[in-house]
């Protein structure tokens, strides 16, 4: 059988509710929207970190943030911490794909270390110096050489992509294209064109919630405070122009013939709220760092003609770490490395055959020491070492608003569910990069973990502090 091509489009802090496709009725994702009519939805598909480096890594290696070393969003403040290769001497996807043959390329967000130079099975290398920054005046990388881009960077990524999909026609070779925008993350003000914020200028934005101020929430929540509408405004634009891009790619993978011989994913890195729960972020938007739904489910839309069902949505609780078996197998390439990974592969649902799903534990996400075991209905987080933990009834409480912990009648549940939690870890945690050993407090990461960083501070805690005096490390909700 001939090997697809496989466009990969990750955006980055997008929440699974910000498509029109999941239900949405205010934001414009008409090419989104596409993708779910001329393929598979997922409905609950999560990251396995919830904030972005982290998060990135599992999807490409499908480990564990304490399997490959990466456990909060990666500084660059200076030349010592950019220059970390994060990933050094580890097995990915990418990897496998490109000793099989295919040709990988990169255009956009990178952001797990050394992002000057091409890594992990990558020819084609155009690369966002950071996580994130201002969408005009973005610093990228191409040729090796640093610049500042002075177009709007979403448009930028995309015409590299074009250009690289462009130099593969009449080529039979398979190729990887992995997109990575920096949309929707923050800058939202004074960032995005007055032709997309216009199309939110009478937008009730009655699409997200409008509570109190969430009593863990920290610094961007009151920032945004201060003009939530015009913050909103800005998120649904950058989400738009996003989409208006994904619509350039799929255009051209039409032109080129090459629309039936190619798999296109679409996800993001994390989930995001924008007041959902009372405060705007991701897991790092409050402290201690939270696992709620918004912060650890993302889209996931996969499109491939003749081979994945039109208009189907599976409902299966899967994880970013299956993604690297996932592909493998629908590729047909093989790993070549003995690495113990947690993923299954949903290969046969993509196909529209019978997927046997993760059995007793069907999602586990990680961020430092906080842990969480999920299933259909209950959901255990545990912080370690002191707490607080919750636990949740996803059934009767979607939001999340009551902590099953407080009554003593739940205390049992929630044990057997820390038991099956720990069990899990202990079977992938490499000990020497133990994530529940990590003081990550969502500050960032500024080194290696654990004993790969030989004694020194792999986290800006110091840093987290100094901006949050008046933090309290353990308060019970």
């Amino acid at each position: 059988m001939e090997r697809p091509n496989v466009v990969l489009l990750l955006s980055d802090d997008q929440g699974f509710w910000a498509m029109g496709c999941a239900g949405n009725s205010e934001i414009m994702t008409p090419n989104i929207d596409r993708l779910a009519r001329e393929g598979m939805q997922f409905e609950n598909f999560f990251c396995a970190s919830p904030v972005c480096s982290p998060a990135r890594a599992s999807l490409l290696t499908g480990c564990i943030p304490s399997q490959h070393g990466i456990h909060d969003w990666l500084r660059d403040d200076d030349e010592r911490q950019a220059a970390i290769e994060y990933l050094a001497g580890q097995y990915s996807f990418t990897k496998a794909l490109a000793e099989a043959g295919y040709d990988c390329a990169l255009s956009g967000k990178w952001h797990m270390g050394a992002s000057e130079k091409p890594q992990q099975g990558f020819s084609h290398w155009f690369c966002h110096k950071s996580g994130g920054g201002p969408y005009f005046g973005a610093p990228l990388y191409r040729n090796g050489g640093l610049y500042r881009e002075s177009r709007y960077v979403t448009d930028v990524i995309t015409d590299d992509a074009l250009e690289y999909l462009d130099s593969r026609a009449g080529c039979d070779q398979p190729f990887f294209l992995y997109v990575g925008y920096t949309a929707p993350h923050a800058p939202w003000l004074n960032n995005h064109p007055k032709e997309y914020t216009d199309l939110y200028r009478d937008c009730p934005f009655e699409s997200v919630p409008h509570l109190p101020r969430h009593p863990d929430s920290i610094y961007l929540t009151d920032e945004v405070a201060k003009d939530e509408r015009a913050n909103l405004i800005g998120y649904y634009a950058a989400v738009t122009a996003m989409d208006a891009n994904i619509g350039r790619i799929l255009q051209k993978l039409e032109d080129m013939g090459i629309a039936e011989n190619t798999l296109v994913v679409f996800t993001s890195d994390n989930g995001f709220s924008c007041g959902h729960h009372g405060f705007w972020g991701k897991g790092n938007a409050t402290f201690p760092l939270n696992l709620f739904e918004e912060s650890v489910k993302v889209p996931f839309i996969a499109r491939h003609p003749g081979r994945i069902p039109k208009g189907t949505v599976c409902d299966a609780l899967v994880s970013a770490y299956d993604f690297m078996p996932t592909l493998l197998e629908y590729t047909a390439v093989p790993a070549a490395d003995a690495q113990l990974r947690p993923g299954v592969s949903f290969a046969p649902a993509l196909e529209g055959r019978v997927f046997t799903q993760h059995e007793e534990v069907v999602v586990l996400d990680e961020y430092g020491p906080n842990r969480m075991i999920r299933d259909r209905r209950y959901k255990y987080i545990t912080r370690y070492p002191y707490g607080p933990n919750e636990l949740y009834d996803l059934q009767l409480d979607p939001g999340e608003t009551a902590n099953l912990l407080k009554d003593a009648a739940w205390q049992q549940l929630g044990q057997e569910m820390k038991g099956r939690l720990e069990e899990w870890f202990a079977r992938y945690v490499n000990p020497a990069i133990d994530g529940a050993k990590e003081a990550v407090f969502g500050s960032g990461q500024i080194g290696l973990a654990g004993t790969w960083g030989k004694g020194a501070p792999a986290h800006s805690c110091d840093d987290y502090i100094r901006e949050n005096p008046n933090y309290q490390p353990y308060r019970l909700r």
